[in-house]
């Protein structure tokens, strides 16, 4: 059976906050932020997803003409360079593809735009355009997500070439019915909050109130729609403790470790068995 054609998009400046490829404080000690594109080249080399995908492309959203772009990746920039951090070991490969030599870089650069003028409209359109047009140059079958700060619309429509063929994976349960749901950007601070008992009611002011305190957050693997974290949910895992005392990295390396990555490898694993059964049916109606 071929394997699937993968594609992980990211926004570099997310992996940035993160850390991502670097040494971190942790307890007093240095822990290595291993970035989920590092553990997926791992899973793809090491486990059986590796006979079921390849990966064909990285692609991230980072506009390389945005100052507070620039900004955000003052200490890695936007290629390799020896000289600067990068969010990887630069050597890395995955199946036999240098991972700098995957790189492809369309720009979200409708950001540049005021939040309500009608050119960042317009401009998302066209980015989600050449996103598109992207996706089907590589034969992309399926479209990993990794911390894009971007809400997706005309690719995840129903009906779209691309519904139902991107999924996200997100550092926090996204069930609405959950006691532990922590959806959108803030998903980590938030846990971290509820941990110490308060709830953030305005994420502007920082205003909080008082609530019992949750000592666990997880991860999830669902499909993506176009709200915030909202699409079905593929796989899910809660367990990451939280110490009140945790700093965001803390809790950023313990949430990666314990539930993330766990999310992403089991979520892909659903995804191929349910690719090796769409296969075989197809098979079985070309030979009736």
């Amino acid at each position: 059976m071929p394997k699937t054609k993968l594609v992980y998009i990211w926004s570099l400046r997310n992996a940035a906050a993160d850390q991502a490829g670097q040494h971190v404080p942790y307890k007093g000690g240095l822990r290595y932020m291993k970035s989920p594109l590092e553990y997926l080249g791992e899973a793809l080399e090491r486990t059986a997803l590796g006979d079921a995908y390849s990966l064909e492309a990285v692609i991230y959203d980072d506009d390389e003409e945005s100052p507070r772009d620039r900004e955000k990746l003052r200490d890695y920039g936007f290629a390799y360079r020896p000289d600067r951090r990068w969010f990887y070991p630069p050597e890395l490969s995955i199946q036999g593809r240098r991972v700098n030599d995957l790189l492809h870089a369309i720009p979200s650069s409708y950001r540049r735009e005021p939040l309500h003028a009608p050119e960042r409209g317009t401009g998302k359109q066209a980015f989600e355009k050449n996103l598109q047009d992207k996706l089907i140059d590589l034969g992309a079958e399926l479209v990993l997500l990794d911390g894009l700060l971007v809400i997706l619309d005309r690719l995840v429509r129903p009906g779209a070439p691309f519904h139902r063929k991107i999924v996200n994976i997100h550092p926090g349960i996204t069930r609405l019915e959950s006691p532990y749901e922590r959806r959108g950007a803030c998903a980590t601070l938030d846990a971290l909050y509820g941990a110490r008992g308060l709830e953030v009611v305005d994420w502007t002011s920082m205003e909080t109130r008082a609530v019992p305190p949750l000592l666990m957050t997880g991860a999830s693997c669902h499909y993506v729609d176009n709200g915030i974290d909202s699409g079905e949910v593929i796989s899910d895992v809660l367990k990451t403790d939280i110490d009140p005392a945790d700093t965001i990295l803390e809790l950023r390396w313990n949430n990666f470790t314990n539930s993330l990555f766990p999310a992403l490898q089991q979520g892909l694993e659903v995804l191929a068995g349910q690719h090796r059964k769409g296969h075989a049916r197809h098979s079985e109606i070309e030979n009736a």
